[in-house]
């Protein structure tokens, strides 16, 4: 409960919320360029190494879609790798209770990471429909970061920005991650377990984004700043 000295601002962070409410309502309702809804493909690294923290990520992401699900513009396909070769693709889902589901059903599973097969299927759905965005999150890059660069050079070809967040601090793939993100005209942002708000708030910028287009999130950006601004920057 807030004390008395904080009662001030309260008010202020509800309006806030309010306003971003009304804003995401707004992008809904904008008619996107060529019309349907916006698409974006959700891709998750599901080896061992994630499992520490995969529920918050879970929460986290499913938190995401239940805050865009009131636009009705956003149909997302779930991508996730684990194990020995696996690598599943979900429908194309426009419910935010649907793709909760489906995230939750998932467990992790020792293995490589399989960022590459992760690529290659962006490029084969965005020739079939187009695809707004890509993104990914996970925390290791164990392939050939020519090979990542080459198929991220298709989908840049194609225009469909990834965005990658990555959790921890590996080096290794930092250097990967933002050489993806860079070839795709997309964005990298690192986050850990102690920035779940941060993540939460670029993940959500990036829903607007594949909504609405450049034009939403620098709208929403102006309204939020903070990491929202961080991201907008990025995709300069």
């Amino acid at each position: 409960m807030a004390s008395k000295g904080d009662k001030r601002k309260v008010p202020a962070k509800s309006a806030g919320r309010a306003a971003v409410d009304r804003f995401l309502s707004q992008v809904a309702a904008a008619p996107r360029p060529g019309g349907g809804r916006g698409r974006l493909i959700f891709a998750m690294d599901a080896t061992a190494s994630r499992e520490p923290t995969w529920d918050r990520a879970c929460h986290i992401q499913g938190e995401m879609f239940a805050a865009t699900d009131s636009l009705g513009g956003l149909e997302v396909q779930l991508v996730f790798y684990r194990g020995f070769k696996e690598c599943k693709a979900s429908p194309w889902v426009a419910s935010s209770r649907e793709l909760v589901r489906r995230m939750t059903a998932v467990s992790c599973l020792g293995g490589h990471t399989q960022i590459g097969r992760v690529l290659a299927h962006a490029v084969k759905e965005t020739r079939k429909k187009r695809v707004d965005a890509l993104v990914f999150v996970g925390d290791a890059m164990e392939e050939d970061v020519d090979d990542l660069s080459h198929a991220a050079g298709e989908l840049g070809l194609l225009g469909v920005p990834t965005f990658v967040f990555h959790e921890g601090h590996d080096p290794v793939a930092a250097r990967g991650f933002r050489q993806i993100a860079k070839l795709t005209k997309g964005a990298y942002c690192p986050f850990d377990a102690g920035s779940a708000e941060q993540l939460k708030d670029l993940l959500s910028a990036v829903a607007v984004y594949a909504a609405g287009g450049r034009r939403a999130l620098e709208d929403l950006s102006a309204r939020r700043g903070g990491v929202v601004r961080l991201l907008t920057s990025e995709l300069d």
